[in-house]
């Protein structure tokens, strides 16, 4: 019995690539840390709004990816780099998957309840933001930037924890991380720009070809430098902060080179740059908060 329970958690696991929920975890701490220093004077927010905001980011991260797996499930299959999903490999069913999505999605209602007003009653307009992902790649191109907005409502949702109200430097930090996700999300699309193009997916590199895509990343992750250093003026960073900031970009360029150089680094560039890259700047932000 309890093998068996072991392995649905894995397969849900695997389902939501929940290892990869560092990407949004970074920034919901950075802000929540940035707004406690403001409100507080303290970089810690307190054990029960820690708690309250990792349950509302694990459930709203699930219910994101487990509905942009309920709606892929028929392209992945069509997929080599996809077919072995356990949406499509039959390891957990649709119907599995629905109910899973529905319990996140009231997880996710219920846990906001319990923070505050304000994120209450910004709950289910986040989870239509969250949901219009996986629909949107189907009509535009400006699916990647919704994918952005979507890991870009985390520092929002961290400073209305915090705050009770959304500050004005949360919202350019959030737009930074837009921009970002929007950037690597492209590189990492070239993946599968024949499926794209086969099952006419609006994808950047499928639209706009590789050369074109590969524009579109530099220019977003430019922007992103640019918001982020706009951030760090709105919220009174110091050095340590600019510094975290420009370690940042230089990250952003290694990625841009590693995937210009070969499409084999794309993983290498997808999960391990952005993977540090948002908690070196958490580590700069906190320091910076500390000295």
């Amino acid at each position: 019995m309890l093998q068996v329970l072991a392995s649905k958690i894995a397969h849900f696991s695997e389902l939501v690539a929940f290892k990869h929920t560092i990407f949004s975890a970074s920034f919901i701490l950075i802000a929540m840390c940035v707004a406690s220093v403001e409100s507080n004077g303290s970089i810690w927010v307190g054990t029960k709004t820690f708690c309250l905001c990792a349950l509302a980011l694990i459930t709203a991260r699930n219910f994101a990816m487990g509905f942009n797996r309920f709606c892929d499930r028929k392209i992945d299959a069509l997929n080599p780099r996809t077919t072995s999903r356990p949406s499509v490999d039959g390891r957990i069913s649709s119907f599995s998957i629905a109910i899973f999505c529905v319990v996140n999605a009231l997880g996710f209602i219920a846990t906001s309840y319990f923070i505050n007003h304000l994120a209450f009653a910004l709950s289910v307009p986040f989870l239509l933001i969250l949901g219009g992902y996986s629909l949107m790649k189907r009509f535009s191109s400006l699916a990647h930037l919704v994918l952005g907005i979507s890991l870009g409502l985390a520092p929002i949702a961290g400073v209305i924890a915090v705050s009770g109200e959304v500050g004005a430097w949360s919202v350019i930090l959030a737009v930074g991380v837009a921009f970002w996700v929007a950037g690597f999300d492209i590189l990492y699309s070239l993946q599968d720009i024949e499926v794209d193009k086969r099952e006419g997916l609006f994808s950047v590199p499928s639209r706009f070809g590789v050369r074109g895509a590969l524009i579109f990343s530099r220019v977003f992750h430019i922007f992103a430098v640019l918001a982020w250093v706009w951030f760090g003026m709105s919220a009174g960073l110091g050095v340590f902060g600019f510094v975290g900031i420009g370690i940042s970009a230089i990250m952003l360029c290694y990625e841009q080179y590693l995937v210009s150089k070969d499409f084999a680094n794309i993983p290498k560039a997808f999960f391990v740059t952005n993977g540090y890259l948002g908690f070196i700047l958490l580590g700069f932000v906190v320091l910076d908060a500390l000295v």
